[in-house]
C-alpha cells in the first residue's frame, strides 16, 4: 500500500467511525470539498502535510493520532 492509498483508507474509516460524511468533513476542516476528494480519488498523490493536519483539525484529533494506525505499517515507496 502506498502513502497516498494509506490516508485515503485513514480519512474513510475515520469518517465512518464519527458517521460523518466526506462533505461534512471538508466543512469541518475549513477545506474545500474537491480538496478533499481529489485526496480520496488518487489525484492527489501526495497531499500537503497541512491539508493532512486540517482534516485532523475536523475530526478533532491530533496530527500522531492520524498516523498512529496499522495503515501505515510496511508502506510501498511508490
Amino acid at each position: 500500500m502506498t502513502l497516498s492509498q494509506a490516508i485515503k483508507k485513514r480519512i474513510l474509516n475515520l469518517c465512518k467511525e464519527r458517521n460523518i460524511t466526506v462533505n461534512k468533513l471538508a466543512n469541518l476542516s475549513g477545506l474545500y470539498q474537491s480538496t478533499v476528494n481529489n485526496i480520496l480519488l488518487g489525484f492527489s498523490q501526495s497531499p500537503k502535510a497541512i491539508t493532512v493536519y486540517r482534516i485532523c483539525q475536523g475530526l478533532d484529533i491530533e496530527l500522531h493520532e492520524f498516523y498512529n494506525d496499522k495503515l501505515f505499517k510496511n508502506l510501498d515507496d511508490d
